[in-house]
């Protein structure tokens, strides 16, 4: 039964927000951002835009009310032509209890024309989530936000009070990576394989995976290093090869002063360095990757050649045997930091078990197998609940 009670606004403040680092202010409310103002302005439109879709971000307070309302505004991509993608979810958590997935719905449609390049906006309506019956008395309520999609929030209700969460028992954790760890081919915010791990070892979750980044830039490294943890993970490889814009011996330096940077702020945090997935068709052929909007389904194909390779481009291959080799070199003098491979989380056979439709991102049933298989090598071994 829907409450009666009156909803009355409730002023959205940071001490709500968890896992961004920076709020903006727009003409409808304030967009959470996973990168803070002064990174924003080092970054590129990629990682502009992939910051910008609030990954790992949600809202939790305190709260006796029965009834909550919030109304948020998403812009979303889309590609003439191709079938467009799910919408995706916003994920209602109640004592750390998922009690349900709520699909988005309106907001701005960005329409990209693949062979023209030009660009068509609709505007639709702001969307009002109302969540009823919950339960009587005091509860923790998380408001998951979608991990694809940029989101403008507008204002939030409620029939009673609000009070922030602070979460204090919980280790908090920072993880970088690229478009698997912000959760693509997810459909809802909580079956991203970050946000499984950090659910069921009771992690604060920081993530920052972006979508076509994690190029190992200087100052996300800064922004790790400033930032409070007691468990950071970084996992690199794929955009730096299909990127096609890193030879072989730059990306230990690259790497190195990554971790070095991290390493001012966090000198004996546990450090895991997980290299990338199985992606068959940049094993062993370098990028650029290329897009084939052919069909009407998006599909990535690796455009480099054995020339390339001969001349010292990166393939997935040689990046792991890289990245294996600095680790195993720092950990000399770094105990604290550890290497996963990422063909133990995402191997040939899983690949060839749980195909990708566009050749380069695991399905959403992925997700709670790389989960899995993180937990048991990067928490257990580090004293976290896995």
């Amino acid at each position: 039964m829907s409450s009666s009670r009156e909803l009355r606004p409730v002023p959205i403040t940071s001490n709500l927000i968890h896992g961004a680092l920076d709020m903006e202010t727009t003409e409808r409310g304030l967009v959470p951002c996973r990168l803070p103002g002064w990174a924003r302005e080092q970054a590129d439109g990629q990682l502009l835009s992939a910051q910008a879709q609030p990954a790992g971000v949600r809202l939790a307070f305190r709260t006796a009310s029965t009834s909550v309302e919030l109304s948020a505004h998403r812009t979303y991509p889309a590609f003439r032509g191709v079938a467009p993608r799910a919408d995706c979810h916003v994920d209602i958590v109640i004592d750390g209890r998922l009690e349900r997935h709520v699909e988005t719905s309106g907001g701005t449609r960005v329409t990209i024309d693949p062979a023209s390049g030009s660009v068509e906006v609709d505007e639709g309506p702001t969307q009002t989530i109302r969540i009823d019956d919950l339960p009587s008395g005091d509860k923790t309520v998380e408001i998951w936000l979608p991990h694809y999609e940029r989101i403008e929030l507008v204002e939030l209700r409620a029939d009673e009070p609000v009070e922030p969460v602070d979460f204090d028992s919980r280790p908090r954790w920072v993880h970088y990576g690229s478009s698997i760890s912000q959760g693509s081919n997810a459909t809802a915010p909580t079956l991203t394989w970050v946000a499984r791990v950090a659910r069921k070892a009771g992690l604060e979750l920081t993530n920052l995976g972006f979508s076509g980044s994690a190029m190992l830039d200087g100052f996300v490294a800064q922004g790790i290093r400033d930032l409070p943890a007691e468990l950071i993970s970084v996992k690199v490889g794929i955009n730096l090869v299909n990127a096609g814009a890193v030879r072989t011996e730059e990306l230990a330096p690259l790497l190195d002063n990554f971790l070095d940077t991290i390493r001012q702020g966090h000198p004996e945090t546990p450090l895991v360095v997980v290299s990338a997935l199985h992606c068959a068709i940049h094993e062993d052929t370098p990028g650029p990757a290329a897009t084939d909007f052919g069909d009407g389904e998006i599909r990535y194909l690796a455009t480099g050649t054995a020339e390339d390779v001969a001349a010292g481009k990166l393939t997935l291959r040689s990046a792991r045997e890289v990245i294996a080799a600095v680790v195993a070199r720092r950990r000399t003098d770094d105990p604290n930091l550890h290497f996963v491979d990422g063909l133990a989380l995402f191997g040939a056979d899983d690949e060839a078990a749980y195909p990708s439709a566009d050749r380069l991102h695991p399905p959403e049933d992925a997700h709670a197998l790389i989960a899995e298989r993180f937990a048991d090598l990067a928490l257990r071994g580090q004293g976290f609940k896995a």
